[in-house]
């Protein structure tokens, strides 16, 4: 028997825990008495957050270093319009605590990294994955299995997501027996380059906070060894068989991976911008100052179609999306002076990498994209 004891108030508030016999007194003790650690107060992190709390988990840590922005909201709903600007881990706490002051809430204004990992996660019972990038994925995965701990994971982009739990010390695989290497840097999109449905993390985030609470409840069957698919167009969801890998580097017989890495390097990203330097980048106001003269350079758009309604530089002479620039490479001239755009300036600067490849010298990335465009030169151009 659980040695914490409900209020009364708490017995009113979790009431409907309560009558049913699966949960009841004990079950609810569990919650009471039980932590988690949510990596990522965003997407999948803001229904994880609002309904764990609401079920009374007792202690809940929130790990974020970004803050709440405008476009955050159309998905993202433990923030509100009040706290754009202000820290995630203090937007996500004041909304928390007004849900439920029962409980304890700890924030980590920080990045989680090799070096804290460890100190971060070592106190809670249950670890909560609701990133979206790989290094902290694979990094919260590997703190997960060498301390022991259940990772809760969930990852979602554009129109499907998927869910499970990893947890090698009851017998199931670890993120890394199903994704043993991360892809190649700039092979999957970012949900801020593809997009991202904004009830799909609704789903997701829910199953997740499901999965916790039965792990620490210690009721019904959780996802070990199940992958969960969800196709929010087809709505259908379909479940494949995971198996640990004995030959896993992290959780197999003969780890190999004994204590945490440098993951951005494990992940082919960490010199991110040095490829791209000097003659070959160019500012907006520059841009701006250039655009204007009789040398003015050939614009150059690799978004998407349906990004250029929603906001394009003026004068830009072409669109030529990145997937299709290879096969037109040939449609441009190497020999005039060309500045290079997207969103944020991330796909444009593959794309000048690209083109150096091919011979072009004469080829700028804007940096920032559209949207410092927007912030430096044109506030009329929409931020998306």
């Amino acid at each position: 028997m659980s040695k914490v004891s409900l209020s009364n108030e708490e017995i009113a508030r979790y009431s409907r825990h309560l009558i049913m016999p699966e949960v009841g007194m004990e079950g609810q003790r569990r919650l009471k008495q039980g932590s988690v650690l949510l990596i990522g107060s965003g997407g999948l992190g803001s229904p994880l957050a609002l309904y764990l709390a609401a079920a009374g988990v007792g202690h809940i840590g929130l790990v974020d270093f970004d803050v709440v922005d405008a476009s955050n909201l159309q998905r993202q709903i433990v923030h509100g319009t009040s706290t754009v600007g202000m820290p995630k881990t203090e937007s996500a706490r004041r909304r928390l605590r007004d849900l439920n002051p029962h409980i304890e809430i700890t924030v980590y204004e920080t990045q989680i990294t090799s070096a804290n990992a460890f100190e971060l996660m070592r106190g809670y019972d249950v670890i909560v994955d609701g990133t979206d990038n790989f290094p902290t994925r694979y990094l919260t995965n590997d703190a997960s299995v060498l301390l022991g701990k259940p990772n809760v994971y969930g990852s979602i982009f554009r129109f499907e997501g998927q869910a499970t739990v990893f947890a090698p010390q009851q017998g199931g695989p670890c993120y890394r027996c199903l994704y043993p290497e991360p892809p190649p840097p700039g092979l999957v999109p970012s949900c801020a380059e593809g997009g991202v449905l904004g009830v799909l993390p609704g789903v997701i985030g829910t199953i997740q906070a499901t999965e916790t609470i039965k792990l620490l409840t210690g009721i019904g069957e959780p996802l070990i060894g199940r992958l969960m698919l969800y196709d929010a167009l087809g709505m259908r969801f379909r479940e494949l068989k995971l198996r640990r890998n004995p030959n896993c580097p992290v959780c197999g017989e003969n780890p190999s991976v004994t204590t945490l890495i440098d993951y951005e390097q494990f992940c082919g990203i960490a010199p991110e911008a040095p490829a791209i330097g000097g003659q070959y980048v160019i500012t907006p106001l520059e841009l701006a100052d250039w655009l204007q003269r009789d040398d003015r350079p050939f614009l150059l758009d690799v978004r998407n179609p349906y990004e250029v309604a929603i906001a394009s530089i003026p004068g830009t002479d072409k669109l030529i999306p990145i997937d299709q620039l290879p096969e037109r490479i040939h449609e441009l001239d190497s020999a005039r002076e060309m500045v290079v755009y997207c969103r944020s300036g991330v796909r444009s600067g593959r794309a000048v990498e690209l083109l150096k490849q091919a011979g072009f010298r004469k080829v700028k990335n804007l940096e920032g994209g559209v949207l410092r465009w927007s912030d430096d030169v044109d506030p009329t151009v929409a931020k998306y």
